[in-house]
């Protein structure tokens, strides 16, 4: 029988895992657990994600290669936001007996090459049956105390930055879902919007800049993954503070208006998610050497302030002002 008529059921646990092993460092997989040294000036981190079959990939829109890509990235993403450098990843497994094993295999290379591009390897995991496809990834970092970055360290103030554009990835995702909607844009914006979807990039570029920053300077931040709405709303929350953001910095990738129209490129920018860019709030001198190594696409969007409401303000009409409202981002219930 050929590896592509294979399914996860013929194989069983064990071969599949003889498979899967040689994604991994040989002298790292085999026992119960991976032991991952540190040295002692730096802190563990360590996040958890789950990607479900249905909720948050579906074959109408994400290959394995891509469902594999997308996990590893959301995980480093979360690293990313904590100020640490990856040191290594751990993969639960959840799957139907009916599963191609090829589709399994894609999964893996997905990751793989992901994890590649940040030197990071895949150190163990667990596989389970299930009646859906599921993948839970365990990310380990290392930070130094004084680097880490939290959601609490907002002060009124702050500059509020954002490391890229946002709305991009729910534009991929609509392409994607209705081919015949991006009729109106150009070969590169609809690429970028689809890219943006499938192979999001970890902005844990983002690290090296950091360390200009002096330590006894707090950097309050966090992903934005569920939205940037709220990336902000959670900053604010628990840092007890609030911000003004100004509308007119908060740029809008050309091809989503063309897309599905200024109204709603406003709101996917806002409530879409899944960009994967980083939110973090610091001194405006820091902030802004921060957006001019970065680029364009960076930006300085509002300011931390002691009012707790998170108030967007557009400054060719003050009268008009926008709460953010951290329901009308992603929630899984």
């Amino acid at each position: 029988m050929s590896d592509e008529s294979l399914l996860v059921k013929d194989l069983g646990e064990q071969r599949l895992l003889e498979k899967l092993q040689r994604f991994c460092p040989q002298d790292v997989v085999g026992d119960d657990g991976a032991i991952l040294e540190t040295t002692p000036d730096k802190s563990l981190v360590v996040t958890t994600d789950v990607l479900v079959d249905g909720v948050h990939f579906s074959d109408r829109t994400t290959t394995a290669f891509d469902v594999g890509w997308r996990a590893a990235a959301a995980n480093l993403s979360d690293l990313a936001a904590m100020g640490a450098n990856p040191l290594g990843i751990t993969v639960g497994l959840s799957l139907p007996g009916e599963q191609a094993v090829d589709w399994v295999e894609e999964l893996y290379r997905g990751m793989d090459c992901c994890l590649k591009v940040y030197q990071t390897p895949i150190v163990g995991g667990d596989i389970c049956r299930s009646t859906v496809s599921s993948i839970a990834i365990t990310a380990f970092g290392e930070v130094a105390p004084a680097r880490a970055i939290c959601r609490s360290q907002a002060k009124p103030g702050d500059a509020i930055v954002i490391t890229g554009l946002h709305g991009l990835s729910r534009g991929g995702l609509e392409l994607l879902l209705d081919p015949k909607k991006g009729s109106s844009l150009k070969l590169p914006e609809r690429k970028r919007l689809i890219k943006a979807h499938q192979r999001p990039q970890p902005r844990l570029n983002i690290l090296q800049h950091l360390t200009q920053i002096p330590e006894h300077i707090a950097i309050a931040g966090m992903d934005s993954s569920d939205g940037l709405a709220d990336a902000i709303v959670q900053i604010c929350r628990n840092s007890g503070v609030g911000a003004a953001i100004n509308r007119e910095s908060l740029l809008i990738f050309p091809g989503l208006v063309k897309l599905a129209g200024a109204e709603t490129a406003w709101e996917w920018l806002l409530y879409g998610g899944e960009d994967f860019e980083l939110v973090l709030c610091f001194p405006w001198d820091f902030a802004s050497a921060l957006v001019r190594d970065l680029g364009s696409e960076a930006a300085i969007i509002g300011e931390v302030t002691v009012n707790p409401e998170i108030e967007v303000t557009n400054t060719k009409n003050l009268d008009t002002k926008q709460i953010l409202n951290i329901n009308k981002g992603f929630q899984h219930f």
